[in-house]
C-alpha cells in the first residue's frame, strides 16, 4: 500500500458556515459527499488530491479544475446532474491519464463517456443512467477489472473483449435477451445479469467463474452452468425453472437461491458437500420426506433454508423436521435460531 493510501480521509462538514470550503494544501483525500453543491467555486481542490469524492451533489458541469489534478486515482462523481455534455471535456483532461476509478454512477447520462484517456482505469461505473448501447467501451483500457453498467436500457452485451483481466461485469436491470461475447473474460468472478429478458444460459466457456445472478429473467431451465465447477454462489430466483438440474458437477457451491420458480420437487443437489444458504421459497414443493436424501451431501453443512410458501411449508411440525435434518441449521424462512 501507497503511504497516501494510509492516510485518513478529509471529511468536511456540510453545515459549516465558511464561504470557501477549505483544505490542508497536502492533502490526498476530499469528501464532498453530500454538500449539495451546484458547483466547486467555493471549493479548493489541492493539487496533492489522489481522491475526490462530489457524491451527492447538484453538479452538472464539470470544473475545470478537476482536469489539473495530475495525482488523481479516484474521482466519483455519482448521484449528480452530469449529461453527455459536461462530461465531454473529461475525455480531453491529458493530466487524468493516471486515473484508476472513475464513478458517473446516477446521472443524465444516454451514452457511455469517452475514456480512453485513461490508461490504467480499474474501475469504470455508469450505472442507473439511460444508456442505451455498449458503444464506446471498445476504446476504454483493458486493465478493467470492474464494469457497472446496471440500470440502464442496453440491449446487447458488445465492445467488452479486450477486458481480459475483467473480474466483476455488472449489467443488470437492462434490457438484454442474450448472454454472448463473454468468452474473452477468462478472469471473470462475478457477472450480475438479474432484472433482464434473458431466456437460455450461455457462459461462453467461464469455466472458473464464482458468483452469477441471472434473478429476474425468462429462464426455464438451469442447464448451461454444468462446466462452472469454481461455482460458489447461484441466484436464479424469479424466473419459470420447473425442474433442477445441472447442478451436480457445482461442488464447490455455497448459495444457491431457485425462489420464486415452479419447482415441486428438490433434485441433483446431493453431491454439493459445501452448500450453506438453500432459498427455495414460493415454489411448488410438496413433501419434507424426499429433501432429506436430497440434501444428504449438504446436511451438516447447511445453516439456512428458506421453504415458506410452499405446500410443505404448511405440514405440521414443518420448522422441528427442518431441524432434525439438518443439525446445524441457524435460520429457517425468517426465523434466526441462536
Amino acid at each position: 500500500m501507497d503511504d497516501d493510501e494510509t492516510r485518513p480521509p478529509t471529511r468536511l462538514d456540510p453545515e459549516a458556515d465558511d464561504t470557501t470550503i477549505q483544505d490542508d494544501p497536502s492533502s490526498t483525500v476530499l469528501d464532498l459527499t453530500s454538500f449539495q453543491l451546484h458547483d466547486l467555486d467555493s471549493v479548493e481542490l489541492p493539487p496533492s488530491l489522489t481522491e475526490l469524492d462530489l457524491t451527492s451533489n447538484r453538479l452538472s458541469n464539470l470544473d475545470p479544475r478537476i482536469g489539473q489534478l495530475s495525482n488523481l486515482k479516484k474521482l466519483s462523481l455519482r448521484q449528480n446532474l452530469i449529461d453527455d455534455n459536461a462530461v465531454e471535456p473529461i475525455s480531453r483532461w491529458d493530466a487524468l491519464s493516471g486515473l484508476e476509478e472513475l464513478v458517473l454512477r446516477d446521472n443524465k447520462l444516454t451514452k457511455i463517456p469517452d475514456a480512453s484517456i485513461f490508461r490504467k482505469l480499474f474501475v469504470f461505473d455508469v450505472s442507473f443512467n439511460e444508456i442505451t448501447s455498449l458503444h464506446g467501451l471498445s476504446k476504454v483500457s483493458n486493465t478493467l477489472k470492474e464494469l457497472y453498467v446496471s440500470k440502464n436500457e442496453v440491449t446487447k452485451i458488445e465492445e467488452i473483449d479486450q477486458f481480459y483481466d475483467l473480474q466483476i461485469l455488472e449489467l443488470g436491470s437492462n434490457r438484454l435477451r442474450v448472454m454472448e461475447n463473454l468468452q474473452n473474460l477468462t478472469n471473470l468472478q462475478e457477472l450480475w445479469l438479474g432484472r433482464n429478458r434473458i431466456k437460455s444460459v450461455n457462459l461462453c466457456g467461464l469455466k472458473f467463474i464464482k458468483k452469477i445472478s441471472l434473478q429476474s429473467n425468462r429462464l426455464t431451465s438451469m442447464k448451461g452452468f454444468e462446466d462452472c465447477i469454481g461455482l460458489e454462489e447461484l441466484y436464479l430466483s424469479h424466473n419459470g425453472i420447473a425442474k433442477m438440474e445441472g447442478l451436480s458437477s457445482l461442488v464447490n457451491l455455497r448459495v444457491l437461491d431457485v425462489s420464486s420458480n415452479k419447482l415441486t420437487s428438490v433434485n441433483d443437489i446431493q453431491n454439493l458437500l459445501q452448500l450453506e444458504d438453500l432459498w427455495l421459497n414460493d415454489n411448488q414443493i410438496d413433501s419434507l420426506e424426499d429433501l432429506t436424501e436430497a440434501v444428504s451431501g449438504s446436511r451438516e453443512k447447511l445453516t439456512t433454508i428458506y421453504l415458506e410458501n410452499n405446500p410443505c411449508a404448511k405440514s405440521p411440525n414443518y420448522s422441528a423436521t427442518l431441524r432434525q435434518i439438518f443439525p446445524n441449521i441457524e435460520q429457517i424462512d425468517c426465523n434466526v435460531f441462536a
